[in-house]
């Protein structure tokens, strides 16, 4: 979109509204949680229906290909908890294989040049998926609903296959140079003779068949979540990977369990914010935080009092990141959903096939595509971070519960790679240090720091904002534009500490993001 074009015209979005609430990147994906939650599941059921419908639906940005994780606030508890369902390398991989033949930067990440982009796209880039057995983990431990009831829709979805509109076009259009290269990848999504599909001049709908993915989601609902780790699905998983030259085996697979695990849980101006820790991005926010002291409290709008403390904040806790902990900052193609029942369960779950259609690769077989997980580990050896066997990798993933008074208040997170934890940040203190409403929060004009280069400023912001930050740090102005989206892809849902009732809101750029209630 134009410059001009944004300056003529003002867009905005509504919050919805209800006793149970689902928000997503894809409003189909939040409608089939949200019917689930009209069917008398909770929270983390809806999740799990959304989890695994919205591969079928936005296949570029997730899917049972790919990795996770969630923070969960149980109702019966009392308490939250984070699921881990990140990436694990092969047992058998070979740091051989990913040879550095340029100094770079060969991609988001600034990685060295490596050979054939062998940890980027194809069979070399896959890790061990994590997504079935984070959310079956979840959904065993939380959730009230079978199996087979919550894959159900997400099993339809895969049977029907995508359907097609400007939006999957031009993300189909920005992958095809990967997806070029694998015939089970190219004759689905680019099935017009290796063209991006397109729509009649009418209009009619049009569905992309999604290889065997319908009977492979069949399969996985019928035999339950360790078939796609121990069953014959795992074998043909398995068949599919090491026929592409790929070190993931069986035992891999086999071995796969996700974890549940205490979340970082620190506290913040009278509130207690939990997200995922360890080698996630929920260290860097809890720095940030810190940095910032009482500089982001005041009462309606941030000004550039606010906006500074973040850009200072931010900036130093990603440069003590990526020193630190030895990565590099990236964007990704990851989606990010909330999901909250009236009984006080809240899920925010952010899952990623890592790129724009992961490795690239549709396995043949079974129609999963695959992610690329290894992009997330640095190829330079003798790093904390580096590649090596059977090891997780760090990433920028910041799926946040905050509590206030004992009682689940508010749960977001966002997709966006290196700017989800700046979105993330300053959404969170609107809410907590501003007291802004959760609409009015999410048409606020935002900055991104990723912690190089300089920070990135919403032009729609007021000069003294961008003054402010200017005095103290490099700044660029940038459009809020639709795509690729300016800053991250938030969602939120906030409860109504008196009422309980709920109110969600996605980012307002994003054209697919939309919310759907019980």
């Amino acid at each position: 979109m134009s410059e001009s074009l944004t300056r003529q015209q003002k867009i905005t979005k509504q919050a919805v509204h209800g006793k149970g609430v689902v928000v997503a990147q894809n409003c189909r994906a939040a409608e089939v949680g949200a019917e689930i939650l009209r069917r008398g599941g909770n929270a983390i059921d809806a999740a799990v229906a959304t989890g695994m419908a919205i591969g079928a639906l936005e296949p570029w940005m997730s899917g049972i290909g790919g990795v996770g994780f969630m923070t969960i606030w149980s109702a019966k508890e009392g308490r939250a908890w984070t699921v881990d369902y990140g990436p694990i390398s092969a047992k058998k991989l070979d740091p051989s294989n990913y040879k550095i033949v340029g100094p770079g930067p060969a991609n988001a990440f600034a990685w060295p040049d490596i050979l054939e982009q062998r940890n980027e796209v194809g069979y070399h880039s896959i890790a061990v998926p994590g997504m079935v057995a984070g959310l079956a983990k979840a959904l065993e431990r939380f959730g009230t609903l079978a199996w087979k009831d919550v894959l159900a829709p997400g099993v339809a979805l895969a049977e029907r296959g995508m359907q097609l509109d400007w939006y999957m076009q031009v993300m189909i259009a920005n992958g095809a140079e990967h997806l070029s290269k694998f015939p089970a990848s190219t004759a689905n999504y680019l099935p017009d003779g290796g063209r991006v599909p397109t729509l009649d001049w009418q209009g009619n709908p049009r569905f992309l068949k999604l290889g065997n993915l319908g009977q492979t989601m069949r399969r996985l609902a019928d035999g339950g979540p360790r078939e796609f780790y121990e069953g014959s699905l795992a074998r043909d998983i398995t068949a599919d990977l090491q026929a592409g030259g790929s070190a993931i085996s069986y035992e891999d697979l086999k071995a796969y369990e996700a974890r549940i695990v205490e979340p970082l849980s620190f506290e913040h101006h009278g509130v207690t914010i939990n997200v995922a820790g360890g080698l996630t991005a929920g260290p860097t926010l809890k720095r940030s935080l810190e940095l910032m002291g009482d500089r982001t409290k005041g009462n309606g709008p941030p000004e550039e009092n606010f906006f500074a403390a973040v850009a200072q904040a931010m900036h130093q806790a990603y440069q003590e990141r990526l020193k630190t902990l030895g990565e590099k900052p990236t964007n990704s193609c990851t989606t990010h959903f909330c999901a909250a029942d009236s009984q006080g369960n809240m899920v925010a779950l952010t899952q990623t096939l890592m790129s724009l259609f992961g490795s690239g690769v549709m396995l043949p077989e079974t129609g999963i595509t695959m992610n690329n997980g290894m992009l997330w580990f640095d190829p330079e050896p003798d790093r904390p971070n580096s590649i090596a066997p059977g090891k997780r990798p760090l990433c920028n993933i910041c799926p946040v519960v905050v509590a206030r008074d004992g009682k689940p208040w508010f749960c977001i997170g966002a997709s966006g790679g290196r700017r989800i934890v700046p979105a993330v940040g300053q959404l969170a203190l609107m809410l907590i240090d501003r007291g802004l409403d959760v609409e009015t929060a999410f048409h606020q004009p935002r900055i991104d720091i990723s912690g190089v280069g300089p920070i990135r400023v919403n032009r729609g912001l007021p000069d003294a904002v961008k003054k402010a930050i200017a005095a103290r740090l490099p700044i660029t102005e940038v459009a809020n534009q639709i795509s690729p989206l300016g800053f991250a892809n938030p969602s939120c849902i906030m409860r109504d500490p008196a009422t309980g009732a709920l109110v969600g809101m996605n980012e307002v750029m994003s054209p697919w993001a939309g919310g759907a209630a019980q």
